[in-house]
Formats: C-alpha cells, sequence, structure tokens
C-alpha cells in the first residue's frame, strides 16, 4: 500500500462515522423516518474487507448498510439523500437506510430480513460460476442470522457446488437485545462453518489492517477456486440496535470498555506509529471528511421528494432506472 491507499481507508472510516452522526441528529430532529441501524463502531470491518476487493467481486449485505455503501463507492449525498427519502437518493428514496444498493458498483443491497439475502448471495455467485466468471460474493451478516435457516441453507449449497463466496458475519455480541450466548447453541459462530466442511478463520474487527489482510488472503484463496470460507469478525455497534433502542440488555460500563477500542482511534494510532502520516495530516482528513458529510446534508435537504407517480416507476427490473 502507497501512503494515498492508507489515507483513503482512513477517510472512508471518518466519512461512515460522521455521516451516522449526522444521520442519528436528522433522525431524532424527525427528518430521517422508519428504521435507522447505525454502523458506529464497526466502521473497520466492511472498509477492510472490502478494500481488498476487485471492481467484479460482489458486496451484498444486511439492514445496517450505509458503511457498506459508502465503502462500495455509493457517494455521501447519495446515502444521506436516501435516508431522508429523497428522489437524489441512491435507490430513489424509495428504500431507505435498509434498501441502500447501486449494482453499477456491484453492491447489490442492504436486506432488511434477517438472514434472507445469504441465498441471494449464492445465487449472485453461482451466476458467475456459469458466465465462467473471476469473481467473489462478498456476503456480511449478523451473529444473529446464523441461527436462521436461511443461512444453513445457504452456506449447505454454497459448498455443494463449490461456490466462490466469501461469507462474514459481524459478531457485535447481541441479535438486536439478545447476547449470543443465549440465542446460540454453538456460541463461537465460526465453528457452524465446520458443518459444511468449509474453511474458516476469525479476525478482531476493531482493527481495520488486521481485517484487511485476512480477507484478503480469503478472497483470493476463492478466487483460485478454493471454494467458500467464513470469516467471523468480533466487533461491537456503540449506539442501540436502532435508533429506539433501550439498550437495557448491556451496561454502560461495557460499552465504555469497548470505546476505547475505537477502530478509528487504533487506525490514527497505527498511521502515526508507523510514520505514515503525520497529526496535522490526520486532521486534516477529518476536516475534509466532516465538510464531505455537510455537503450530504445540505444537498440532501435540498433534494426533491419523489413524485406520486414514481410510486409505480422501477416495479420491473427491466425499466430503465
Amino acid at each position: 500500500m502507497v501512503k494515498k491507499e492508507y489515507l483513503d481507508l482512513y477517510y472512508q472510516m471518518v466519512v461512515i462515522r460522521r455521516l451516522e452522526e449526522r444521520a442519528a441528529e436528522l433522525y431524532q430532529q424527525g427528518k430521517i423516518g422508519g428504521f435507522l441501524h447505525l454502523y458506529i463502531g464497526q466502521e473497520a470491518v466492511s472498509t477492510g474487507i472490502i478494500s481488498v476487493r476487485r471492481p467484479e467481486d460482489r458486496v451484498i449485505t444486511a439492514y445496517r448498510d450505509h458503511g457498506v455503501a459508502i465503502n462500495c463507492g455509493v457517494s455521501a449525498k447519495e446515502v444521506m439523500a436516501e435516508l431522508l427519502g429523497k428522489a437524489t437518493g441512491c435507490s430513489k428514496g424509495k428504500g431507505g437506510s435498509m434498501h441502500l444498493a447501486d449494482v453499477t458498483k456491484n453492491f447489490w443491497g442492504g436486506h432488511a430480513i434477517v438472514g434472507a439475502h445469504l441465498p441471494i448471495a449464492a445465487g449472485l455467485a453461482l451466476g458467475d460460476v456459469y458466465q465462467n466468471q473471476k469473481a467473489v460474493t462478498i456476503c456480511m451478516f449478523g451473529d444473529g442470522a446464523t441461527n436462521i435457516g436461511f443461512f444453513h441453507e445457504a452456506l449447505n449449497l454454497s459448498k455443494v457446488w463449490n461456490l466462490p463466496v466469501l461469507w462474514v458475519c459481524e459478531n457485535n455480541k447481541y441479535g438486536m437485545g439478545t447476547a449470543v450466548e443465549r440465542a446460540s447453541a454453538v456460541p463461537e459462530i465460526a465453528l457452524k462453518a465446520d458443518a459444511y466442511g468449509m474453511k474458516r478463520d476469525q479476525v478482531d474487527g476493531m482493527d481495520v489492517m488486521k481485517v484487511r489482510q485476512v480477507a484478503a488472503r480469503m478472497i483470493e484463496e476463492i478466487r483460485a477456486g478454493g471454494g467458500p470460507q467464513f470469516l467471523e469478525v468480533f466487533t461491537y455497534r456503540f449506539r442501540g440496535h436502532s435508533m429506539g433502542d433501550p439498550e437495557r440488555y448491556r451496561t454502560p460500563d461495557e460499552v465504555r470498555k469497548w470505546q476505547q477500542d475505537d477502530p478509528i482511534g487504533i487506525y490514527h494510532n497505527y498511521l502515526l506509529e508507523h510514520n505514515i502520516a503525520t497529526e496535522d495530516e490526520l486532521q486534516k482528513t477529518i476536516r475534509e471528511a466532516e465538510e464531505e458529510v455537510e455537503e450530504a446534508v445540505r444537498f440532501a435537504e435540498a433534494s426533491p421528494e419523489p413524485a406520486p407517480e414514481d410510486l409505480f416507476k422501477h416495479v420491473y427490473v427491466s425499466e430503465t432506472c
């Protein structure tokens, strides 16, 4: 990696953090409706993994998708406009927080139904196999999804057909408000891959460089024909499951303990300790990220609402967007 690449990872993580903080404010002001699931604390996961994908590699995720969209190249303006339900959003204002998508960037969307996108990921990979593409499908999901039937069906078929999929479990310790240990008979999630004879690994999801290193190796092994692999990423969300979460299932002390391992702070220190960037350069990067987010907010608030007749557009995939 060259210096610009290191700083770009930092920039992306700060943009995600600031965008989500502003989204929380706008939600509380009533400008964002529906559900809003924040990625704050988990920025190193998607940033590290997506930084090593190739353009032909597909990405699909669950409803905590804002950061994933940014990492895939969806602009902060399009993300913020979609959150506000505006016509300039990446899903034309019809998808909202949980349904960001841009197939031109090979980002196949956030999906609101827990685990339902895993069979879709298997289908994307199967399509690439039929077309002799050397693409890898990266499928991200939470720990709660590993107790869903979709999970087992998708992993089983991916192994039966030797599909090029990297299954990524973002284990943030809680499925909504339920601790992993209370919901899963096998609390060490990665062990579930053993049932399908699938190669697996685990990584500290608060360290973007560790995530990047492990993901790069696994993706290239899959691309070389090694079949699907399973990656469990240990991470933590600093905010509630969604904006309406009273968070009675965890203590403030637990949250503070994890916040000491802030992924942006860890990477900030890494860049300084390895003499990759100076404090002034990092502060400049933060200011630029903050300005991009503020410009995105201005753009979103000034954008038009979808027209009433737009309700009947883009119902079928054959329609021109």
